[in-house]
């Protein structure tokens, strides 16, 4: 399908298919990059990143490299990583303290935390009588259009219009009060370690698998078998009858089984969004779990402990570039490098005046199932790659989501699975609803 004139994006989703373009064609990658991924929310990361004024992470929104910092004011800017001189970028590093300002390494031009021109040397002697003073509103480090925060979770917006944060999250702002409500204290703070994984795929590809309940039973089998079988010898040698819990954390692969998953439900938002309920519950009645009870049941009374740990929650998926699992403290930021390149970043979470038992638990699930080094990750990035060059291929023109097409529920704008259908692929195509709407330019207008 040829890209030079304008694209149809409509005509390339139908209800339940659509075009393999849609995932390989690089001009479309670049209408993606301008009408979602530089307009709607993208989240930039945790303010527990940057603590002390002058904090500094840098991060990717759409094709645009970008700095989050702590500023002396305590207010957090997001600014474009560039300088308004020669382009030179002003940070090289992920992270770092920038002092009192930013310094170009390139000609010594300085910056105020809030991107504010502080001082360019041979201001006087070198800019006089041309059309730069220092006042110059393009002397300084242009700012994202829009940055708000929810609950510690920083996003910035790159468009100047558009819904509200809390407009755009709506019912898939679960996924940071639920994480943020089972921390006895309320709020939790980043495990600085991150897992940095590029994959040779469309960004696409990993949003629907976040959401995909059929492959678990499948592609990760292997895994969760071998797991299960070592489980139930050391089950059978412990005087308590029961395995270290780490290794029902892979076992589920294998025991949760397709028709198990037909269990759960996905529930799909406008924006894309979409919830995963039917959490695969890890709570063991064993001392660690009955340590951390007693701490939540202090903080916020039985009843309300009781509700925390009774959300009905397995993942959060915020279209188009963050997939949460909030019972385990886990966060996937999707940050697109090409039409065939996409980075995600794998960042873990402390839940703050929770047990040391407790981080270490979330921690080994961290490890054992989100790891690039595990079976389960390599499993899917070997599913990206295959699916990515299978499209890519002569081999036919549409992907399909037909599973339990026209069987879903739909209440004012929210698509349900039907009960006993939670392997449909209403996510999918929800998403690429969602996707139409933004590539025609009609989702920042409303999405309903």
């Amino acid at each position: 399908m040829k890209t030079n004139h304008k694209p149809n994006f409509r005509k390339m989703v139908e209800p339940d298919r659509v075009r393999k373009e849609v995932y390989t064609d690089e001009e479309i990658f670049r209408h993606e990059m301008e009408r979602i991924h530089e307009t709607v929310w993208i989240y930039c990361g945790h303010e527990s990143q940057v603590k002390n004024a002058g904090d500094y992470v840098t991060v990717q929104i759409g094709r645009q490299p970008m700095i989050m910092v702590r500023g002396k004011d305590r207010k957090i800017n997001v600014l474009y990583n560039r300088c308004p001189h020669r382009g030179n970028m002003i940070c090289g590093d992920m992270k770092g303290n920038t002092g009192d300002q930013f310094r170009c390494s390139y000609h010594a031009w300085t910056f105020h935390h809030d991107g504010r021109l502080k001082n360019i040397p041979m201001m006087e002697s070198g800019y006089k009588g041309t059309r730069l003073t220092k006042d110059s509103p393009e002397l300084c480090m242009k700012r994202a259009a829009r940055v708000e925060a929810y609950r510690g979770f920083v996003f910035a917006s790159l468009a100047k219009d558009g819904p509200t944060l809390k407009e755009f999250l709506g019912e898939a702002i679960v996924a940071f009060d639920d994480m943020c409500d089972r921390a006895p204290e309320g709020e939790v703070e980043i495990v600085p370690n991150c897992f940095r994984v590029i994959q040779h795929s469309n960004w696409k590809l990993f949003m629907e698998n976040q959401i995909d309940a059929l492959h678990p039973s499948v592609t990760h089998q292997s895994t969760g078998r071998a797991a299960h079988e070592v489980e139930k010898q050391l089950a059978k040698k412990a005087k308590s009858g029961e395995a270290p819990l780490s290794y029902h954390m892979l076992s589920a692969f294998a025991t949760v089984t397709i028709d198990k998953w037909d269990n759960f439900q996905t529930i799909n938002y406008p924006y894309g969004h979409c919830i995963l309920t039917g959490y695969m519950g890890l709570r063991p009645q064993d001392p660690d779990t009955l340590a951390y009870d007693k701490v939540m049941i202090k903080a916020y009374g039985r009843k309300r402990f009781e509700e925390i740990v009774g959300v009905n929650i397995h993942h959060v998926l915020v279209y188009p570039g963050l997939s949460v699992q909030s019972p385990l403290q886990q966060l996937r930021a999707v940050r697109p490098l090409g039409v065939d390149r996409t980075l995600t970043e794998i960042w873990h979470f402390r839940l703050k005046g929770a047990p040391e038992a407790i981080y270490r638990r979330s921690l080994a699930y961290y490890n054992l199932v989100n790891s690039p080094a595990t079976l389960i990750n390599a499993d899917d990035l070997e599913n990206f790659w295959k699916c990515h060059t299978g499209l890519s291929s002569d081999g036919g023109d549409w992907v399909s989501f037909a599973r339990h097409h026209g069987r879903d529920i739909e209440n004012k704008g929210v698509v349900s699975s039907a009960p006993n259908m939670g392997t449909s692929e209403a996510p999918m195509r929800n998403q690429m609803k969602a996707w139409a709407k933004y590539m025609s330019g009609a989702a920042q207008e409303g999405s309903r």
